[in-house]
């Protein structure tokens, strides 16, 4: 059974067909049947009408995608290729840090993985020989190896460090954006308020928490505006 959060993607191949609903019930019934029983919700669905000939011109699936980011959830499609034939764009979604499911194969997500771990596995492998290799030759020629030997991080690594945990946080509230901006048009306008609606909503923090701080949020907002 369907357990957890999830956002529906879906996808009709024409203008014709997305305005006449052809396909599209098909989908959602096929969504409905895969998730019906178990404890699960539906945070939201989106239903692209575009072509097909290109995987980077799907605007819906980039706000499934930041939607699930949102919410931590499992991106959940009626047919794998709805999303796409292309094994290249589904090994993407990797890199776009979201799950996904499809109502038809449900088991292809485990594929989907075990693909990844392999791949992973393979660079992992990769680095631990030039690892190895490069020790081998400060061996040969004479360096110490192992014990501290009072390396430090140099200014420019911890700057790196920093500059890399800043561009996580500026992603995570480009993410957050629209749904604390709709709050907002809503009325929803402090921040403790906003807080108590993320949470309400189960919209994980910046850190994986499930309760927001007025804290947090102003740090969020101050990330959107581009001051921080």
């Amino acid at each position: 059974m369907a357990e957890g959060v999830f956002v529906a993607y879906y996808r009709v191949s024409t203008k014709g067909q997305g305005r006449s609903g052809l396909g599209l019930d098909a989908q959602r019934e096929a969504v409905r049947n895969y998730l019906n029983g178990g404890q699960w919700s539906l945070a939201d669905a989106f239903t692209e009408v575009e072509s097909g000939k290109r995987d980077d011109d799907r605007p819906q699936l980039a706000k499934a995608l930041q939607t699930c980011r949102v919410y931590g959830a499992k991106l959940v499609i009626a047919k794998l290729d709805r999303l796409s034939r292309d094994a290249h764009f589904l090994l993407g979604l990797e890199k776009a840090g979201v799950d996904f499911v499809a109502a038809d194969m449900p088991h292809a997500n485990r594929l989907t993985v075990g693909i990844m771990a392999m791949v992973a596995d393979e660079e992992r492998r990769a680095i631990s020989e030039r690892t190895k290799a490069a020790l081998a030759a400060a061996k040969r020629r004479g360096v110490q190896l192992g014990g501290d030997r009072g390396a430090r991080l140099t200014r420019a690594a911890r700057k790196a460090g920093r500059d890399a945990q800043a561009a996580r946080a500026t992603e995570r509230a480009a993410d957050l954006a629209p749904i604390i901006q709709d709050l907002q048009t809503a009325g929803v306008t402090s921040l403790s308020s906003i807080a108590r609606a993320l949470t309400d909503r189960r919209v994980p923090t910046p850190r994986g928490s499930t309760e927001w701080s007025a804290v947090q949020v102003a740090r969020t907002v101050a990330r959107m505006s581009g001051s921080n």
